[in-house]
């Protein structure tokens, strides 16, 4: 059931909120050993807090947007109380004192989280095999990744562990995962949703966004975490519009731009065929398209890895082994107490960015690679600015290929971040997109990419429910 149906169930009393959280624990349990989704489960506050929702709809009292509903939350997501890791060494003990924006905002609107979710450390993969936990795997096959760093959050929806989860996107993590998985991953604009309690990894590209079943509850979960926040410095203090309420189905005379770059070299066939298809449902529901140019795309994966790493290497200079988080033992003095903390609590990817960054921003190399990196990425930004003021959406595919198997890319960092290609690019500029399955690939899904204009995720969620209204894919489900 999606949201709308959830909350009409629980109303109607036909479906209480206990009931809904002890089906998302049984069936974690009946799937986590073949998935390992959740890296930590909140199950007495989740039941408490339930019982009290049904309590609150017992009197008619329950008006809150996700009221009674469980959700799951990426593991960088701070909550109060309960342990945050970023699937990392590092923190493997740190349980925060204070709730993140998002969940503070999510417990308001009545949603109850189940649990952490599993992802790359620190968020840095596209795979989610830099976990220093777990392995998250592919419900579609299990022999297969569901994507990074997201990919706890995308596979738990797709596993039907919970309805909906936070992830958060800095070069496509929540799209990528989307697509893997069969479902529907947005990322706003950035600045849309508060980024404050979220674990810094490149604090200009970080964004909260979220994985579900289907557009309107992406709008109804959207709905409930937007908004400005003044304990967030790069809050956008922009008007939030109703969300669902934009959901009317009608795309007559939308004009879509097709970036030809996104449909070159390196996606796989199979891949392109499925996004001329949705190219058809939208030309027959009335909307135009035509192809155009972003010419900077293929500077996009350079200029993202050494602003993100750079960025990486600032924000992980916090975690020395002093305040909080691993601390060697019997070090010799203050330096060997940085060396081996950190040496012993981040994973090799982890090492590797740090590396990647603190050489990028190193006297005598930062004008040669940061800067030339930040003048790229303003030339890409003026790609999509210009695309933009020509057309109301621009379409492509979230992912080069479908999901490929655990361990095949695990030792080729550059392979692994080309996967990255085609959603890095609308991380750079900042705008809104939204990744929503097209379809099968043998077997595995295949994710449609919808790009838009900044703070317009009304016309975005838009032109995506009604390709969702008039296909079936949103409702195809992994047998496991």
């Amino acid at each position: 059931m999606n949201v709308a149906e959830l909350k009409q169930r629980l109303k109607s009393r036909d479906l209480s909120s206990s009931e809904l959280v002890e089906a998302s624990y049984a069936r974690i349990a009946e799937t986590e050993a073949s998935i390992q989704a959740f890296l930590t489960l909140d199950e007495d506050r989740a039941r408490t807090a339930a019982k009290a929702w049904d309590e609150q709809y017992a009197k008619g009292e329950a008006d809150s947007l996700l009221a009674g509903l469980p959700i799951g939350i990426k593991d960088n997501i701070v909550t109060d109380g309960l342990r945050t890791t970023c699937a990392s060494r590092f923190l493997e003990n740190f349980v925060p004192v204070y709730d993140s924006s998002v969940s503070r905002k999510l417990k308001e609107a009545g949603a109850i989280t189940i649990g952490k979710l599993n992802m790359d450390e620190f968020a840095m993969g596209g795979s989610n095999e830099n976990s220093a936990y777990q392995t998250t795997r592919n419900p579609w096959d299990t022999n297969r990744v569901p994507g990074g760093s997201s990919g706890g959050s995308a596979a738990s929806v797709a596993a039907l562990q919970v309805p909906f989860s936070l992830g958060s996107d800095t070069g496509g993590s929540i799209r990528q995962p989307a697509s893997y998985c069969g479902i529907v991953g947005l990322k706003p604009t950035y600045g849309r949703v508060s980024r404050y309690g979220l674990v810094a990894f490149a604090s200009s590209l970080d964004q909260i966004g979220p994985l579900t079943r289907t557009v309107e509850d992406a709008a109804h979960v959207l709905q409930a975490i937007a908004g400005y926040d003044q304990m967030d410095s790069t809050s956008a203090n922009v008007e939030v519009s109703s969300y669902p309420s934009a959901l009317t189905g009608d795309v007559k005379g939308l004009r879509i731009g097709v970036p030809k770059e996104y449909m070159g070299e390196g996606v796989d066939p199979v891949v392109k065929a499925k996004i001329m298809e949705a190219l058809k449902v939208y030309e027959s529901l009335g909307a135009t398209w035509e192809e155009v140019s972003m010419p900077h795309t293929e500077y996009a994966v350079a200029a993202y890895y050494l602003l993100a790493s750079s960025e990486a290497s600032s924000n992980l200079a916090r975690f020395d082994g002093v305040r909080y988080g691993v601390r060697a033992s019997s070090p010799d003095n203050l330096l060997d107490l940085y060396v081996k903390s950190r040496s012993e609590g981040f994973g090799q990817e982890v090492k590797r960015r740090i590396m990647l960054g603190t050489y990028a921003l190193s006297s005598g190399y930062y004008d040669a690679f940061y800067l030339k990196a930040q003048k790229v990425r303003t030339l890409i930004k003026r790609d999509f600015d210009e695309a933009l003021s020509r057309y109301d959406i621009l379409l492509a595919p979230t992912a080069p290929t479908t999901a490929f198997k655990i361990g095949e890319q695990v030792d080729n960092p550059l392979q692994m971040y080309m996967n990255d290609i085609l959603t890095i690019p609308v991380s750079l500029a900042g705008v809104p997109a939204i990744s929503i399955p097209c379809g099968l690939a043998d077997g595995l899904p295949v994710g449609l990419q919808l790009i838009g204009k900044p703070f317009d995720e009304a016309g975005l969620l838009k032109a995506a429910h009604a390709y969702e209204q008039h296909t079936e894919h949103h409702k195809l489900r992994p047998q496991l």
